[in-house]
């Protein structure tokens, strides 16, 4: 029994050996490609099929980055080479959950990922949310990068005053596109559109109101150190929101140290700074929004005045009290986080913290999930990187090769019946060969095309 069991096992790993692990991602991010790198790295003779709902990939660094941050996006060169390996297929233009199921994929591929980002908002849940020109940073942010979904935004920038609600680094790049000199944007990867209301934009002063204290802001020093040197543009502090931080500052971590150490400098220098500049930045802090105001539109915003609880001072929690304040302003910009939305109902999913739930990366045998879709939407590109590498190479230890699985041979198929005509990564050079020369003609790095028939159009290399 044991020399049969010893053969069976035998066979098996021979088996395995001789086949090609086939793995799908699903998601083009930066999530997606540090997982495939990893994988390539871990597993010499392997196809992986990157799927994508858009027909351009690249996911937050095309979507999210500023456009004025592009050495940021530097980090596209490195996806590029993952995407050209002759390991890799790039298959844009396909909605996993609706073109094909995240089960069927299953059946065709050793292993999947799931690294679909987080493509919805979170809401505040307060009276008068629905008004005009209370928007989201996420489409704002998807409106000024060329995002098809956020292409015909509504936003009025007719008004003086204009708040943003949230403290991250997403809060500082839209209070900046905001503040900044179009002279300084138009040589972006902007879109035209976008920087033309911008030329026309009223606004003159950005609040950028957070719950907790200066000890919670959640943007970084580089993003703020950057919106203190923004040109012909001051910076005005409450002092009272700094009551009692100078006396602990010493016992802080150093990043934090370094971070609040700029924050008490810059209302030092805002002491002596007489300059009469066009445009002011008004960070705030424990002040809670409770309703917006307006006939059709946005005209006010109401917030309690927050008390912070909690012995440890990073993490306190803002409670509301009966003191109120309001801002007059005719535009509120939300940026409360993001959230990821269950594509399959048969995928085990928090809804409440809006991700899959694994362990460690792993949802199942043979299904993993990774980025923001698995932890939530934290941190930067940086540490979705860190979560994508150690996924992928979970994966790639647990990886079941038993069993023949045909991969992209299969899903051709399946494309061909249901007349899908999947994006490949050289229809998206023809589109980003495009998007270049339209930009040169108007001194940019690239005008990005915001239609998706447009797109598909342009890219017109047939899929093997």
């Amino acid at each position: 029994m044991l020399k049969i069991g010893f053969l069976i096992n035998s066979i098996r790993y021979f088996s395995s050996q001789s086949t090609i692990p086939n793995i799908c991602i699903v998601g083009a991010g930066p999530a997606g490609f540090y997982a495939t790198q990893q994988i390539l790295k871990s597993i010499g003779n392997v196809k992986v099929d990157i799927i994508e709902r858009l027909p351009v990939p690249y996911g937050l660094v095309r979507f999210g980055v500023a456009p004025d941050h592009s050495e940021v996006k530097n980090v596209i060169n490195t996806f590029a080479k993952i995407a050209k390996d002759k390991r890799v297929q790039f298959l844009g233009n396909i909605n996993v959950g609706c073109n094909i199921s995240i089960e069927e994929l299953r059946q065709h591929y050793h292993a999947v990922l799931l690294t679909y980002g987080a493509e919805e908002d979170k809401t505040l849940d307060i009276p008068g949310e629905n008004l005009k020109n209370v928007i989201s940073a996420k489409s704002f942010v998807g409106w000024y990068n060329g995002n098809p979904k956020e292409k015909d935004l509504d936003i009025n920038l007719n008004t003086e005053d204009a708040v943003i609600l949230g403290q991250g680094n997403v809060a500082i790049d839209v209070a900046r596109i905001l503040l900044s000199p179009i002279d300084k944007l138009k040589n972006t990867d902007i879109t035209c559109y976008s920087l033309e209301k911008l030329a026309e934009s009223n606004i003159k002063r950005v609040w950028l109101v957070g719950r907790r204290g200066p000890l919670q802001a959640a943007f970084t020093i580089a993003e703020l150190r950057e919106m203190l040197k923004l040109e012909n543009c001051k910076t005005y502090w409450r002092t009272d929101d700094f009551k009692g931080i100078k006396e602990i500052i010493c016992d802080l971590a150093r990043p934090r140290k370094r971070l609040t150490e700029l924050m008490l400098k810059s209302i030092e220098d805002a002491k002596v700074d007489n300059r009469e500049c066009l445009k002011e930045f008004h960070p705030i802090f424990l002040r809670g929004p409770v309703e917006f105001s307006g006939l059709n539109s946005v005209e006010k915003i109401k917030f309690s005045v927050n008390e912070l609880q909690g012995q440890d001072l990073l993490n306190q929690i803002a409670k509301s009290s009966t003191t109120v304040e309001e801002i007059s302003t005719g535009l509120a910009v939300k940026s409360i986080g993001y959230k990821s939305i269950p594509i399959d109902s048969n995928i085990p999913f928090d809804l409440r913290n809006g991700r899959i739930l694994n362990a460690s990366g792993k949802v199942e045998d043979g299904l993993y999930a990774a980025g923001w879709v698995a932890t939530g939407p934290v941190g930067v590109i940086l540490s979705t990187m860190t979560n994508a590498f150690k996924v992928g190479q979970l994966l790639s230890k647990e990886l079941d090769c038993t069993h023949k699985r045909d991969g992209y041979e299969q899903l051709k198929n399946i494309f061909q019946q249901r007349g899908l005509c999947p994006i490949t990564f050289e229809g998206w050079e023809q589109i980003d060969k495009e998007e270049c020369a339209r930009g040169k003609k108007l001194g940019k790095p690239r005008e990005k095309i915001v239609d998706i028939s447009e797109m598909i159009e342009i890219a017109q290399v047939e899929i093997p």
